[in-house]
């Protein structure tokens, strides 16, 4: 039974497309590492989500970003989505959009949605990198999240940098924005315990 919507995924590269009991969404909007499909961004539901929307107009490099201009919307779109049917919405640490779409950062009160913000790293799940995330949770409170893992050890490093301190290999660029299964599973589970909370 399909119980959860996985949005603005690689539908190619990424674990969601094939995860049972997911409905994954990609964009379309070339060019693209997204396959062409149903757009994520004109999900209305039922189900409660996991989203992954497009992060270089929002993030440290966002002067430099190449990603289309309208990808620009997709994670404004995506806190729509998750405040709507419940869920949860993942970008990198610091991410902008905290700031655009009012969103409780860290330790700080959930929002009138009944959402907050999990700091996480994504290495704990076994990216490669350390890859510091914020999670917008809504629907599932801090205290029925599932576990979490212990800390991971990085292999790679995103960029190679003298000034990094260590002598890890970069991971290709084309691989650092795709989710570790295991915490494509773990989101998934988060979205699952907001469904449960939305029939209740």
């Amino acid at each position: 039974m399909i119980d959860v919507a996985a949005l603005y995924v690689d539908l190619v590269r990424g674990p969601y497309a094939k995860m049972c009991g997911v409905d994954a969404w990609g964009i379309v909007d070339p060019p693209s590492l997204f396959l062409v499909g149903r757009d994520a961004r004109k999900y209305a539901g039922p189900l409660p989500v996991v989203a992954h929307p497009p992060c270089g107009h929002w993030g440290l490099f966002a002067w430099n970003c190449k990603q289309p201009p309208s990808w620009q919307l997709c994670a404004p779109r995506a806190v729509e989505q998750v405040r709507e049917h419940g869920g949860v919405m993942e970008h990198p640490r610091g991410s902008q959009v905290w700031r655009a779409c009012d969103l409780p950062r860290p330790g700080e009160p959930e929002d009138e949605w009944g959402g907050w913000t999990l700091a996480i790293d994504q290495c704990d799940w076994g990216h490669p990198c350390d890859k510091p995330t914020w999670l917008y949770v809504v629907g599932v409170a801090p205290e029925d999240m599932p576990p979490r893992p212990p800390p991971g050890t990085p292999t790679h490093c995103m960029v190679r940098l003298v000034a990094n301190g260590h002598s890890r290999p970069e991971l290709p660029k084309a691989q650092r924005h795709i989710t570790p299964p295991a915490l494509a599973e773990w989101l998934i589970e988060v979205a699952r315990r907001a469904g449960k909370e939305e029939t209740r």
